[in-house]
């Protein structure tokens, strides 16, 4: 089984913020950097004042599934660090993935519609 293509260490969530282009909605931030890769990768940061562990990992899985289902869509040597807003925190998954899509539409990253 592959491996998901998230971005996990504090040194590359910090290049990203530093260097990346934010753009933003209602319930997210979405910074964007080129990582001269074949492939897209996404970090997920979702803090404790959005609610308890389950609302949080909940808001990551949503976000993780959206990327996944839209890979094809988004065009691809790009890391993503996408902040979950308080305002998120009930989301559905109709919902989260109109926000995400929004976002990549924003960014000018979205190949298909």
């Amino acid at each position: 089984m592959k491996r998901f293509p998230s971005i996990k260490k504090n040194t590359e969530f910090r290049e990203i913020y530093d260097t990346g282009k934010p753009r933003a909605n209602k319930y997210l931030v979405m910074y964007v950097r080129k990582n001269g890769l074949d492939h897209s990768r996404i970090g997920i940061s979702v803090s404790k004042k959005i609610g308890n562990s389950v609302v949080r990992h909940r808001m990551t899985r949503l976000l993780r599934e959206v990327f996944r289902l839209h890979t094809s869509e988004i065009r691809q040597g790009n890391d993503f660090v996408v902040v979950v807003r308080k305002t998120a925190a009930g989301l559905s998954y109709r919902e989260t993935e109109k926000a995400f899509l929004h976002l990549l539409q924003l960014h000018g990253l979205r190949t298909g519609s």
